[in-house]
Order: structure tokens, then sequence, then C-alpha cells
């Protein structure tokens, strides 16, 4: 029956009521709200979970109610492997330590992951879908009954066009009062619905507050915890890079070589025992400066390091309250701190 009224007024055979100006725009405002906010819902879950299997997984399990098994996340996996890499070769050398290091920093980033996606799939992406799946589509139900009310209220109207006798005429009048009434109690629902689109956009523009506050916390996160490993590490001397172009009959010179943990140094057996000498202790117990030969190239990480060239002579002294595996360093005009594990102290 509505389809072959919607006929008629595609034909010209029926009169067509029109929607008032201000109900056309509040339609269009709420078709351009669920487009844009159903392409931003998948994007987010696109961003927060690449994996498509892992996403159609969690979807599964979402609509079964049904909380979706544990597993570890990329980040969480790389580490993992980089720690058992690290416990095969070895804690104790070099290569073996800075795995392990470089390990447990990749699992604190797979749990600031975690972290990101439970805060974001709770905080943004519910809200956007509960608003397509929830008022979106109570407003469709009563969008689709106002065009129902129109199309009937149209109808009416042509047949009172049609109606020459007074008495059909008459039932063809109170027919158009009945169904203009209807059409316009249903307008006015749909327009009270469409009119809350605004405090939608205000709802979803907190939400996106807080979306970025999470996404600011787990970029700081993840910035210091790489900030703190790169501190441990320090740069890896020359001689472990040069070895990578030797052939395997060119004896590796690199095996005693100090650890990359410049700051854990002391705990590695590997660290030559000409670096932690009485010399040390008598230049942090005195106030004077010794000349040292430098053993490996050092790319300083931040202003208060000197960068250092392999076979170069500088000046080293200590001051109070300095770490332990650290001494000042200065080169003509140019100074800062120097990791003991990469000098020889010259007589």
């Amino acid at each position: 029956m509505e389809l072959t009224k919607f006929t008629e007024e595609k034909l010209g055979q029926a009169e067509k009521t029109e929607l008032d100006a201000h109900l056309e725009n509040l339609l269009s405002k709420a078709e351009c709200t669920k487009l844009w906010t159903e392409k931003i819902m998948k994007q987010t879950e696109v961003l927060l979970q690449p994996n498509p299997n892992a996403r159609i997984e969690e979807f599964v399990y979402e609509k079964l109610d049904r909380k979706a098994p544990s597993r570890m996340n990329n980040p969480e996996l790389l580490g993992q492997y980089m720690i058992d890499a690290g416990n095969e070769f070895g804690p104790g050398t070099a290569y073996g330590n800075a795995l392990i290091k470089c390990g447990e920093t990749q699992k604190r980033i797979g749990t600031a992951d975690r972290e990101l996606i439970q805060t974001s799939a709770i905080n943004f992406l519910t809200p956007l879908r509960n608003f397509i799946e929830g008022d979106y589509k109570t407003i469709t139900k009563e969008r689709k009954l106002l065009q129902n009310k129109r199309l009937d209220l149209d109808a009416a109207k042509t047949r009172l066009k049609k109606a020459k006798v007074a008495e059909a005429r008459a039932a063809s009048e109170q027919e158009v009062r009945i169904t203009q009434s209807e059409f316009d109690r249903q307008a006015e629902i749909t327009r009270l619905l469409l009119e809350g689109i605004s405090s939608t956009h205000a709802h979803h523009l907190r939400c996106l507050n807080d979306f970025v506050e999470a996404q600011m916390t787990y970029y700081a996160q993840c910035y210091q915890y790489m900030l703190d490993l790169q501190k441990q590490l320090g740069s890896f001397p020359s001689t472990f890079l040069s070895n990578n172009n030797q052939s395997s009959s060119t004896p590796v010179q690199s095996v005693s070589t100090p650890s990359v943990l410049a700051s854990a140094s002391a705990s590695l057996p590997l660290v030559s025992n000409s670096i932690v000498t009485s010399g040390i202790s008598e230049l942090r117990s005195s106030s004077g400066s010794r000349k040292a030969r430098v053993l490996y190239d050092y790319d300083a990480a931040n202003s208060s390091e000197l960068s250092l060239l392999a076979d170069e002579v500088i000046t080293v002294y200590s001051i109070p309250g300095m770490d332990s595996d650290w001494l000042m360093g200065e080169r003509g005009n140019q100074k800062g701190k120097v990791p003991i594990t990469y000098l020889e102290l010259l007589n």
C-alpha cells in the first residue's frame, strides 16, 4: 500500500507534502553525523587493532557476550623473543644483555598498548557505537514512520481533490484533518529526536578529549620507556659494527669489549679489568685530572655527555656526587660526562 502511494508520488499522480527547511536540515545533519561516526569508529578500530582477523574474533566474542582469549600482542611477542634470545646467547654477554633489556622494554610497551586499547574502547569507541546502534536506529525508525504518515496525508489530499460528491468530499476532508494531525505529531517527535544530535556532538567531543588523553599517556609512556632504554644501552662501540664486514677467518676482537649497558657495566664479567683500576679510585679521591685514551666511539645521549672518537686522548676527572660508572671528560673547550668503560687511563 505504502509502495503504491510512493510510486504515485514519483509519477506525479499524487501531491507531495514537503518537510519544512528546519526539519530537512536536521535530517541532513543526522545523516552526516552517522556517516562520519561510522568512518571514525572503524578507522579507530583499525588503528588500535591492525590485525583484521583479531578484530573479527573480538567482534564474534562480543556478540556472544564472551571474553576473548588473552594473547600476547606484537610488542609483547617481540619482547619475549628478545628475552629468550638474550638468555640463549648469555645474559653475561654484551649482546645478550642488550637483548634482554630491549625485550623487557618491548613488553612494557605491550602493556601500555593494552591499556590504550582498553581505555579507548570504553571512553571513545563504545559511545560512538552506542550512537550508531541506539540513537540513530531510533531516529531511522521514527523517520520511516514520518515518511509513512506523509504518504498517508498525500494520499488523503489526492482523494479530496478527486471527490465530486459532497458526502465523499466531507469524508475526504475529515480524513485529511486526521492524517495531517498524525503527520504533524510524528514530525514533532522526529524533530525532537533530531535536535538531540547537537547533544550527541557535545558528548562525542568529551569522548574525543578522553581518546586524545589516552593517546597522550600512551605515547608519553613509550617515550619514557625508550628514553630509559637508550640511557641503559648507550651507543654500540664501533668495533661491534666493523665486525659485520670481516671474514670468518679474521679474529674477532670485540668479544672482550665492554657492555653497551654503560650504567650496568660493573655487573658484567666481560668488562676489561684495565678499566676498573686503582687509578680510577685515586682519581675519584683526588681533585686532580688524568689523561685517558678512548677505546671506542661513543655518541652522547644528551647535552650533558661528551661524544668520543676511538684512539683520541682526552682529559678526565671526577666531581663529587657523580655516578660511579662515569667521569667528566674535556676536549679543548668541550666537556661532558663519559662512560669509564670506554676509557683507558694513561700514566
